[in-house]
C-alpha cells in the first residue's frame, strides 16, 4: 500500500491493486437481441422458456448498479418486444412471455425511465385499455403483463386531448349504454389498487397521471379522493385483503399530492389529513402501511406549505467535486445562487396553517418508529417540510429531532434521529450554529451499543451516524467544520478499526473518506485511507491488530484509540472483542509506554476487581497484556519492568487474585472468565519478571492453577478447553521464573510437591483431572522433570493402557500420550544418560511400547470412535519422539520398533475415517521422506520412495479417498507391510460410506487382478487375510468388514485359482473360522454377511461345498424367519450363479420351486420339513436337532 503512495508522489501510476467491478457499456447487447429473437420458437417450451428468461435476468442484473449504460440499448429491445405483442398471430403465451422481459428490463432500468419509451399516441390509447381489460386479475403468472401494461396506459393519458374525443357519439346514441373512456380508465384503476401483486404499484402511478390531467381533474377528482377516503375509513386492516386495499388507497393518495398542482389540492388537504388521523395508521401493525401514512403526512405538510426555498438555508455551492477542485469557479457559483434564492424567496414571514404542527409531530413520531423505512420516510419528510418553514420555525424543529439523542430512547430513535439529521444536512438546513450541539450528539452515536439479553443492538445507529458524517463532508465549507474535526476524524477513525460490526467499519471509512477528498482538513488523511480503505477493514483481526497500531503511529490519534479500548471495549458485552482489544493494547503499548503505564494501568486496576463481570475479565486481560508489553520495551532498553510502573501499581497487580479469592469469584459461571483471565495475568506477570519471588502470592497462583487443572469437570464444556490452556500456559511461565533457583537447578521442594501431587491425580476416577495434569507434567520445564523422569514415564505409561473397567478415560489416554512425547522433547536423548534424566537406552523401549498400545485403540462409546483421538495423538507423538531420536541418538532406535510403527502408521492410513487417514498419511510419509537425518532400519525403504516419491509429500491429498486408496494398496505388494494394511483396508472395503468403499475396494482389486496368476503371491495374500480373521475373531470391529470384503472378493472371482483346486486348504480354513465366527451368534448383520460369504463359497469343489450347504440348508432353519428368508433367496440367486452344484436337472427345478414357493417365515416345523426334502435332493445329510439334556 505504501509503496504505491511513494510511486504516486513521484509522479508514477502505480499498479492497479483491487480490480474494479464497474461496467463502461451494455456488452451483452447481441446476446440479449438474441435471446429476445428466439422467444417465438421457444415460448412454448417450460424449459427453454425458464431458460432463456433466467439468461435474461442474469444478464439485466449484472446492470442494476449501472442502469445508465441501458439507456441507448432500451428502444431497441422495447421495440422488438412491443412488435412481438402487437402481432396478432402471437399465441398469448407468447405475449405474457415479451412482457415478462419488458417487466425484467423496467426493474433494472426503474419504472419511471423506461415508462417514458413506450408510445402514447391517441391510437395507443384504446387498444391498451382493452388488453387490460381483457386480463385475468386473479392469474399469478402473468401479473408482470398487468404491471407493465398499467404503466402504459399511464403514459397514453398524457396525450393533449380531451378524452371525450375518444368516445365519438357515445352522448348523442343513448340506446348504446357504453362507458366513457375516462370512467373506464378509473374503473380500471380503481379496480387494480384492490390487487395484491405489484400491478399494485402501477396502478397509483396511472391515478397519479391520469387524476391530474385538466379534464379529468375538473370532472373526478373530488369524487376520486372522495372514493379513497371512503376506503380508508371502511376498511380494516385485520384481513389481507383489508391491508391490500389500504395499501391500494394510501399509494394512489400519495402519488396524487406528490404530482398534483397545490392549487387543485389544497382545498382537499384538511380533510385527507383529517381522515387519516382519525383512521390512526401510525399506529397500524403493518410496516408498509405506516411508511405510506408518513409518506402522505409529508406530502400533505407540503401542499399546506408554499413551495418556496428558504431564504435562511446554509449554501456550500457547487457540489460538484470537479468544480470544487477549480477553486475558481466556486465563487462564481455561490455569487449565482445567492442571486437566484434573492428573487425565489418573496417576504420571510408568512401565515403557517396549523395543521403544519399536526403534521411535524407526527413525523418526528415517525423518527422513532420500529421499522427502517419507516424512520427513513419520515426522516425524508422532516427535510421537505422544514426547508419550506422560516428560520425560527425551522429551528424548533432541529431542537425537537435533537430530543431523539437522549438516553431515555430506544436504539430505534437514535438512528432516526440521525437519518433526519443527515436530511436536514444535506439540504442547509442545519445551520453551522447548530453543529455545536450536533457533532457531540453524532460522537456519542458513532459509539452507540445497548446490551439486550445476549446480543446487542445499535449497529444501525452507527451505520447511520456514519452516514451523517458522509453527509456533513458534502455540505458545509472546511472553515464550518474546522473546530470539530479532530473530534470527526477520531471518532471515525475509531469507528473504522475498532467497531464488531463489518458494515459499520466499512461506512466509517467511506465517511472518512468523504471527510479527507471534501474538506481536506483531516490529520493524516491520505496516510490513514490507504492503511484502513474499505476492503483491508473486512477483517477485524486486522483491525485490531495491525491498521489500529498504524494509525496511532500519528499522535493526534494515539490517546483517542486508546482511550476508547479502555472506555469502551475492554468492557464489551462480544468476549472475542473483550480479547481483541487487550491485544490491541498489547500492539498499542509502544506507541505512548509513559501514557499505558501512568494513566492507563491505574484505570483498569480498579476495574480488575469490580462488580461487572465483563468488565472485570477484560481489565484482568489487559493488565496482563499491557505489563508484558511494558516489559518487552524495557528489554529492548536493558532496563526493568518495574522501572516503568509505580509501587502501587505494582501492589494492584500482585493482589487481583487474592481479592477475587476472597470473593469467591472463581466460582460458577463468573469462574468460568476468571480462571483464564488470571492464568493469563500469571503467566504474563512471570514473563515480565516481576519480582514476587518467594511471595505469598506465588502460592496462591499454584492453587489456581491446580484447582483449575484438577476440577475442570465442574465447568461447562465450552469453557474447559480455554481454562485448561491459560492454566497450563501459566504453570510453564510460574515454573520458569519463581521455580528456579539457579539456571537449570529446580527448587527441590516446589519439583517434589508438583510431580508428585500431578502423578498422584493420574490415578483419580475423573477423567477430566487425568487429562490436566497428564498435560501438566508435559508443560512442566526440563528443569522441574531432571531427576523425576522415572516416576514420570511409568505414570503416563500406565494413564495410556485401555483398562476394561475404565473404557471411558479415552481423553486421559490421549492427553497421556501427548504428555508423554512433551516430557521425551523437553529432556533430550543421550544414548548412555542417566534413565532419570534424558530418553536413553534403558528407557525408550517402555516409551514406544507405551505409544504403539494406544495405536490400536479402538475404544467407542456414545460418540462414536473415540479411540481415534488416542490414535492420532500416538501418532503425532510418535513422528516428535521419533524425530528427535533420529537427530541426537539414531543407534537408540531398534529395526523391531521402525517396523512395528511404520506398519501400525501404514494401517491408520488405509482405514475408513478420511481425517485420522490423513493424519497417518503425513506422518507416514514424514518418517519416510525426512533425511537430515534419515529414520533408520524402515522396512521396504526403496520401494516406499518408488510409491511415494518427495513431491507426493505436498501434492497427495490423503482426505481424498480417491487419491489415498490407489497409493496405499500398493504396499500389499510388500511382505513385511501386506498384514497392516489389508487390516487397514478391511473396515474400508467393509465400511459404511460409499465413497469409500468404492474407491478402497476399486483399488483392492487392482492389485488383485494383477496377481491372479501368480499361485504364491495369491496364496500369501489369502494367509494373511485368513490370519486377520483369526486374530479378530468376534472382534465386531474387524469381523463384520471382513465378511463383507471376503463376500466381494468371492463374488469378483479373486480366487478361481483355489477353485480350481479340490479342498484348498483355503477353503477349508476359511470354512472352518466363518463357523467359529457365527456360533451361537444372534447379530443379524454378522448372520447376513456370514450367508453371502457361504453362497460365494460353494465354487470351491469338493468336500467343501459340501459342508458349505450343510452350513447353509442349516441356516434355513435359523431362529431368526429374515435369516430363513434371506437364506433361501441367497441359495436361490447361487444355484442360478453356479449352475455345477446340482447336475439333475429335474432335481434343479424341484429345489428351486421348493426355494422359492415356500413361506421361509412361518413355523420352524413346516420349515423344517420342506428343509429336510431339500437335504435330500441335494445329497447332504439332514442336520440332526441336538436336544439340551439336563445334567443329572
Amino acid at each position: 500500500m505504501m509503496s504505491a503512495m511513494e510511486a504516486v508522489c513521484d509522479g508514477e501510476e502505480p499498479e492497479v491493486v483491487t480490480e474494479a467491478c464497474l461496467l463502461s457499456e451494455f456488452s451483452e447487447r447481441g446476446e440479449a437481441r438474441a435471446l429476445i429473437n428466439n422467444l417465438p420458437d421457444i415460448h412454448h417450451d417450460t424449459v427453454s422458456r425458464e431458460a432463456t428468461i433466467e439468461k435474461f435476468v442474469v444478464i439485466m442484473d449484472r446492470y442494476q448498479e449501472q442502469p445508465h449504460l441501458l439507456d441507448p440499448h432500451l428502444e431497441w429491445m422495447l421495440n422488438m418486444l412491443l412488435e412481438m405483442i402487437r402481432n396478432e398471430k402471437s399465441p398469448p403465451l407468447m405475449v405474457h412471455l415479451c412482457f415478462k422481459f419488458l417487466y425484467i428490463i423496467s426493474k433494472v432500468r426503474g419504472y419511471k425511465i423506461f415508462m417514458q419509451l413506450f408510445p402514447h399516441e391517441v391510437s395507443d390509447v384504446q387498444p391498451v385499455l382493452d388488453l387490460l381489460c381483457r386480463q385475468d386479475p386473479k392469474d399469478t403468472e402473468t401479473w408482470e403483463t398487468r404491471y407493465i401494461l398499467l404503466l402504459w396506459l399511464s403514459m397514453t393519458c398524457l396525450i393533449p386531448f380531451d378524452l371525450s374525443r375518444l368516445d365519438g357519439h357515445l352522448s348523442t346514441d343513448p340506446g348504446l349504454n357504453r362507458e366513457s373512456t375516462m370512467d373506464r380508465i378509473l374503473a380500471v384503476a380503481k379496480s387494480f389498487l384492490r390487487v395484491s401483486d405489484k400491478s399494485r404499484d402501477a396502478a397509483s402511478v396511472l391515478v397519479s397521471k391520469f387524476v391530474t390531467r385538466p379534464d379529468v381533474k375538473q370532472k373526478r377528482l373530488g369524487d376520486f379522493l372522495d372514493w379513497c377516503l371512503t376506503t380508508i375509513s371502511q376498511t380494516s386492516e385485520v384481513t389481507m385483503e383489508g391491508t391490500v386495499t389500504l395499501d391500494g388507497a394510501l399509494q394512489s393518495l400519495a402519488q396524487l399530492f406528490k404530482h398534483g398542482k397545490r392549487d387543485d389540492f389544497l382545498q382537499y388537504a384538511p380533510t385527507v389529513l383529517q381522515c387519516l388521523n382519525q383512521k390512526r395508521i401510525a399506529e397500524s401493525n403493518q410496516a408498509t402501511l405506516r411508511k405510506l401514512g408518513v409518506k402522505v403526512v409529508q406530502r400533505l405538510g407540503l401542499t399546506f406549505l408554499k413551495p418556496r426555498l428558504a431564504k435562511w438555508r446554509y449554501q456550500r455551492g457547487s457540489r460538484s467535486l470537479a468544480v470544487n477542485l477549480a477553486q475558481s469557479s466556486v465563487t462564481e457559483s455561490v455569487e449565482a445562487t445567492k442571486l437566484d434564492l434573492e428573487s425565489v424567496s418573496q417576504e420571510e414571514d408568512y401565515d403557517i396553517p396549523e395543521e403544519v404542527e399536526n403534521i411535524i409531530e407526527q413525523l418526528l413520531v415517525g423518527l422513532k418508529d420500529k421499522e427502517t423505512i419507516v424512520r427513513w420516510s419520515s426522516a425524508k419528510g422532516i427535510g421537505r417540510v422544514t426547508g419550506r418553514l422560516p428560520k425560527q420555525l425551522a429551528d424548533d424543529v432541529v431542537e425537537s429531532v435533537l430530543e431523539c439523542f437522549s438516553f431515555q430512547e430506544t436504539d430505534n430513535a437514535w438512528h432516526g434521529g440521525c437519518l433526519a439529521l443527515a436530511e436536514l444536512g444535506r439540504r442547509g438546513l442545519l445551520l453551522p450554529s447548530r453543529l455545536s450541539d450536533v457533532v457531540p450528539l453524532i460522537i456519542k452515536a458513532l459509539t452507540y451499543d445497548e446490551k439486550r439479553g445476549a446480543c446487542s443492538l445499535g449497529s444501525n445507529v452507527r451505520d447511520a451516524a456514519c452516514y451523517v458524517c458522509w453527509a456533513f463532508a458534502r455540505a458545509y465549507e472546511p472553515n464550518e467544520l474546522k473546530p470539530y474535526v479532530n473530534q470527526i476524524a477520531s471518532a471515525l477513525v475509531i469507528a473504522t478499526v475498532f467497531d464488531r460490526n463489518i458494515t459499520c467499519r466499512k461506512a466509517a471509512s467511506a465517511a472518512f473518506q468523504e471527510n479527507v477528498g471534501r474538506q481536506g482538513t483531516f490529520p493524516h488523511g491520505i496516510d490513514i485511507l490507504t492503511a484502513a480503505d474499505y476492503f483491508t477493514v473486512g477483517n477485524l483481526n486486522n483491525c485490531y491488530l495491525t491498521i489500529s497500531v498504524y494509525i496511532a503511529g500519528f499522535e493526534e490519534y494515539t490517546k483517542p484509540l486508546i482511550d476508547h479500548l479502555v472506555a469502551m471495549k475492554v468492557n464489551h458485552w462480544d468476549g472475542v472483542i473483550r480479547e481483541l482489544a487487550t491485544k490491541g493494547l498489547h500492539n498499542l503499548t509502544i506507541q505512548a509506554p509513559e501514557y499505558m503505564a501512568n494513566t492507563v494501568l491505574p484505570q483498569l486496576l480498579p476495574m480488575a476487581t469490580g462488580m461487572d463481570l465483563h468488565r472485570r475479565h477484560g481489565a484482568i486481560l489487559a493488565c496482563a497484556e499491557i505489563t508484558h508489553a511494558l516489559y518487552e520495551l524495557a528489554t529492548q532498553n536493558n532496563s526493568w519492568v518495574t522501572d516503568f510502573l509505580s509501587s502501587d501499581t505494582i501492589e494492584g497487580l500482585k493482589n487481583i487474585h487474592q481479592k477475587l479469592s476472597d470473593r469467591k469469584q472463581y466460582r460458577g459461571f463468573g469462574g468460568e472468565l476468571m480462571r483464564p483471565a488470571v492464568c493469563c495475568l500469571i503467566e504474563k506477570l512471570s514473563l515480565s519478571k516481576m519480582p514476587f519471588k518467594a511471595d505469598p502470592v506465588i502460592t496462591g497462583w499454584q492453587w489456581l492453577i491446580d484447582d483449575s487443572l484438577k476440577n475442570l469437570h465442574l465447568f461447562s464444556s465450552g469453557a474447559r478447553r480455554g481454562i485448561q490452556d491459560a492454566a497450563l500456559s501459566a504453570l510453564a511461565a510460574l515454573c520458569l521464573q519463581y521455580y528456579q533457583v539457579e539456571p537449570g537447578v529446580a527448587d527441590v521442594e516446589m519439583q517434589d510437591q508438583l510431580v508428585s501431587q500431578y502423578l498422584l491425580a493420574l490415578e483419580s476416577p475423573e477423567v477430566l483431572t487425568r487429562c490436566g495434569c497428564a498435560l501438566a507434567l508435559g508443560s512442566l520445564p526440563p528443569f522441574m522433570i531432571l531427576g523425576k523422569l522415572q516416576k514420570i514415564f511409568p505414570g503416563l505409561q500406565a494413564a495410556c493402557k485401555v483398562v476394561q473397567k475404565a473404557a471411558s478415560l479415552t481423553e486421559a489416554r490421549r492427553d497421556a500420550a501427548t504428555a508423554m512425547s512433551q516430557v521425551c522433547v523437553a529432556v533430550g536423548v543421550c544414548a548412555q544418560g542417566s534413565p532419570d534424566r534424558v530418553l536413553c537406552e534403558s528407557n525408550i523401549r517402555p516409551v514406544y511400547e507405551a505409544l504403539l498400545g494406544c495405536m490400536n485403540d479402538y475404544s467407542t462409546d456414545s460418540r462414536g470412535d473415540v479411540g481415534a483421538w488416542v490414535r492420532a495423538a500416538a501418532m503425532s507423538s510418535l513422528m516428535d519422539v521419533t524425530l528427535l531420536v533420529v537427530a541426537s541418538a539414531p543407534e537408540l532406535l531398534s529395526s523391531d520398533l521402525v517396523q512395528r510403527m511404520m506398519c501400525c502408521l501404514a494401517q491408520q492410513a488405509a482405514e475408513k475415517i478420511d481425517r485420522y487417514r490423513a493424519h497417518a498419511g503425513t506422518v507416514f510419509l514424514r518418517m519416510l521422506h525426512s533425511t537430515d537425518p534419515a529414520v533408520p532400519h524402515i522396512p521396504h525403504r526403496e520401494e516406499l520412495l518408488s510409491i511415494f516419491p518427495l513431491e507426493t509429500g505436498t501434492s497427495l491429498n490423503w482426505n481424498a479417498a480417491s487419491q489415498a486408496f490407489p497409493h496405499i494398496t500398493q504396499l500389499l505388494r510388500l511382505h513385511q507391510y501386506q498384514y497392516h494394511t489389508l487390516l487397514g483396508l478391511t473396515v474400508s472395503v467393509g465400511g459404511l460410506t460409499e465413497s469409500t468403499v468404492r474407491y478402497s475396494s476399486q483399488s483392492l482389486f487392482e492389485y488383485l487382478k494383477g496377481i491372479q496368476q501368480d499361485a504364491t503371491v495369491l496364496q500369501q495374500f489369502g494367509d494373511t487375510l485368513l490370519r486377520i480373521f483369526r486374530d479378530n475373531l468376534r472382534n465386531d470391529r474387524v469381523s463384520v468388514p471382513l465378511l463383507k470384503m471376503v463376500d466381494q472378493i468371492l463374488a469378483n472371482g479373486c480366487f478361481d485359482l483355489f477353485a480350481s483346486e479340490e479342498s484348498h486348504p483355503f477353503c477349508v480354513e476359511l470354512l472352518a473360522i466363518c463357523k467359529e465366527e457365527i456360533k451361537k451368534s444372534k447379530d443379524v448383520q454378522k448372520l447376513l454377511s456370514c450367508i453371502a460369504v457361504f453362497c460365494g463359497m460353494v465354487q470351491f469343489k469338493g468336500d467343501v461345498r459340501e459342508k458349505v450347504l450343510v452350513q447353509l440348508l442349516m441356516l434355513l432353519c435359523h431362529p431368526f424367519p429374515v435369516i430363513r428368508k434371506t437364506t433361501a433367496s441367497q441359495v436361490y440367486e447361487m444355484l442360478l450363479t453356479y449352475d455345477d452344484v446340482v447336475d439333475d436337472d429335474q432335481v434343479l427345478t424341484d429345489v428351486m420351486a421348493s426355494l422359492s414357493d415356500t413361506n421361509w417365515e412361518s413355523d420352524i416345523a413346516t420349515v423344517r420339513t420342506h428343509r429336510n426334502q431339500l437335504c435330500d435332493w441335494l445329497g447332504v445329510p439332514r442336520p440332526i436337532l441336538v436336544t439340551k439334556t439336563s445334567p443329572q
